[in-house]
Order: structure tokens, then sequence, then C-alpha cells
């Protein structure tokens, strides 16, 4: 199966594509991973989206496309993928399709995790990190005593883009950008709607409940 997980900032799309992905066998694939590993290794492409990165803009859409291409034309991604962060764009949605169809590949479900404006910037500007790498939140997941990391004693920080100014204009751009794509795969009939507002594994039940809807009404094992 091929999984396009959709939603806003914060909503949850990176969790619950790693659960879909592991649940179904196939790999998690983030356009914002892929770039990061083709930097990391100098690869021509890595090369190329790093001038853009590095200046604070976006890459292309066609050297995102090509890049995805590249990835899931890959040996790992013959029985599907779970697509998260992209399509962002309705660009990038129609590029998509295109570039699937030349591979004989189609989307067979669009996952939206649906979030209130006030629950992504409550989420967004609750989160708290550590120099070491590890992640909290204020109400949600806070450390055992306020502002301390757990596991190293660091000082927590908030991080320059989890501020609510920050989580408005993400907002903005989500809504301008990248809510036109959710209408275009409601029309096509693939689109399923999650509530994003429940405890993690409770929304990770119902994103697999729907999925085994699916791969039961398609014969898909």
């Amino acid at each position: 199966m091929i999984i396009i997980m959709l939603g806003a900032p914060a909503s949850g799309k990176g969790t619950q594509s790693v659960v879909v992905a592991q649940k179904l066998g196939v790999p998690h694939i983030s356009t914002g991973d892929i770039f990061r590993w083709n930097i990391a290794n100098n690869t021509p492409i890595g090369t190329e989206a790093k001038k853009y990165i590095d200046k604070g803009m976006l890459v292309p859409d066609e050297l995102t496309i090509q890049i995805l291409k590249d990835r899931i034309e890959m040996e790992d991604c013959k029985d599907g993928f779970v697509l998260d962060g992209f399509p962002r764009t309705i660009n990038q949605q129609e590029s998509l399709d295109s570039m699937l169809a030349e591979c004989k590949k189609s989307i067979d479900m669009a996952i939206n995790l649906a979030v209130t404006d006030n629950e992504v910037i409550r989420r967004i500007s609750g989160r708290r990190m550590c120099k070491c790498g590890k992640a909290y939140h204020i109400v949600t997941y806070p450390p055992k005593t306020a502002g301390i990391c757990d596991l190293c004693n660091g000082e927590l920080y908030t991080r320059k883009d989890d501020t609510v100014e920050v989580a408005n204009t993400r907002l903005e751009a989500y809504k301008l950008q990248s809510e036109p794509i959710i209408a275009v795969y409601r029309e096509k009939g693939i689109l399923v709607d999650i509530d994003g507002h429940k405890p993690q594994d409770e929304v990770s039940e119902d994103v697999l409940n729907e999925i085994e809807k699916y791969s039961s009404k398609q014969g898909v094992v």
C-alpha cells in the first residue's frame, strides 16, 4: 500500500507515519529525512538542496520530486511506503501523481489527522527541548523537575520555531498551501479523516482500523 499522511503542523503526522509503516512492513519516507541523508552523504542532489536550505529557502518542487522518485524506486519500496511531509502544495500533489503514474503506482489512502488551530498552537508552543535531544511538553509530557531534563539534568529551552508567533505563521502557510490538497484527495475518494485530538495510542488505533477496512475491501493482505 501507498499511504500519504496529511495534517497541520504538530498534528502527529511523523509519529503516526512510523506506526503505520512498522505495521505494514513498508518504509516510512520523510522528504526532510531524505534531504538530510543526501546532504550528509554529499550526493549531487544533496549538494544542490543544501544551497537552498542554507539560505532558509524552500527546495524547488522539481528537485524534491526527483529526490523522492529516486527513493521510491529503491527495492524496499516495491510493496509500498508511507509518505510523511509531502505533498505540501497543489503543484507537488500533481507532480507526485504524475511521478507515481510513470512508475505504474498510485496512492491508496490519504490519511488526514484533523486538529484545531488552538490545539496546534498549544502543542507547538508547549514544546521544550534539551541539548541531549530529549523532547518534552509542558502539559502532556512534562519533565519531573520543571525546566530540567530527566536524562541529563540539562536546562530545557524553547526552539526558535516553537513560539506562538511562529505557530500562527506555520498555520497560515498550511491553510494557504496544504489544505487544498485535502480537498483534492477527498474528491478522489481516498481521504480518511482521523480525530487527532485523542491520545496517541487511540489515534494509532483509529488509523490502523481504517487501513484494515480498506485492505479488507481491496483484498490486500
